[in-house]
């Protein structure tokens, strides 16, 4: 059981986390770095001032775009830990799971990750005014935790009562309210931070599929493969 849980996670995670990586390059990174040239100052704009929604970016960079694949791999080997976990506890309540399957555990994945937390604290670009750092730590883990056990009652529980407790967790981070800053204040277009916004959730979603799908995929290969070694 622990070598195909291993198996199954290194291999989903790795993979998947190889392939988002190179998509945030792509479509992430780039608005990245043009909000930091507001950031830093290197581009400036005014209200409804018109300015350049095509700058000149820094270029490939080896050791920057590199580190930021491999952290990538590390960071959805971590998230495929939890999700093979997660998999194989379903399985012992009787879930199917294999590639196929493996999508609907990536998307409850992203809600649990990203869409849950991201409905009240949505990701940021750099020069934004936030609240402090700690606050809003808590609460993305506390938000992500509920989240989480409100989509395994929904998945497994068996009458109203676990579905009425999975729609109070689901409600209750946002009736509460993420942490916000006392007031408003940047130099970064929104029309950037909206464009990240959504590039952020769109290649959130595409990584936990890929995500469910091969964990899915490896975990059933792996367990074939026991049954046949037995």
């Amino acid at each position: 059981m622990t070598t195909r849980f291993l198996i199954s996670a290194l291999f989903s995670g790795a993979s998947a986390g190889l392939i988002i990586g190179l998509l945030q390059l792509v479509f992430v990174q780039p608005v990245l770095l043009h909000a930091e040239l507001y950031e830093t100052g290197a581009l400036v704009h005014f209200g409804a001032e018109a300015v350049s929604a095509h700058p000149e970016l820094p270029g490939f960079d080896l050791m920057r775009d590199g580190l930021s694949v491999i952290f990538t791999m590390l960071t959805y080997t971590g998230y495929a830990l939890i999700l093979t976990a997660a998999m194989s506890f379903g399985e012992e309540r009787g879930a199917q799971i294999d590639g196929r399957w493996g999508i609907l555990w990536g998307v409850a994945g992203f809600v649990a990750f990203h869409l849950a937390p991201g409905f009240s604290l949505a990701p940021e670009v750099p020069g934004v005014a936030a609240a402090d750092v700690m606050p809003r730590q808590i609460w993305w883990f506390a938000t992500v935790a509920a989240a989480g056990v409100a989509l395994w009652l929904l998945a497994f529980g068996t009458n109203w009562v676990a579905w009425g407790a999975a729609a109070i967790l689901l409600a209750a981070p946002h009736l509460v309210g993420a942490p916000q800053p006392d007031s408003f204040a940047g130099p970064v277009p929104t029309e950037i931070g909206a464009l990240f916004a959504a590039r952020a959730f769109g290649v959130g979603l595409i990584a936990w599929v890929l995500l469910g799908s091969f964990a899915g995929y490896f975990w059933q290969r792996e367990g074939e493969h026991a049954a046949q070694s037995a």
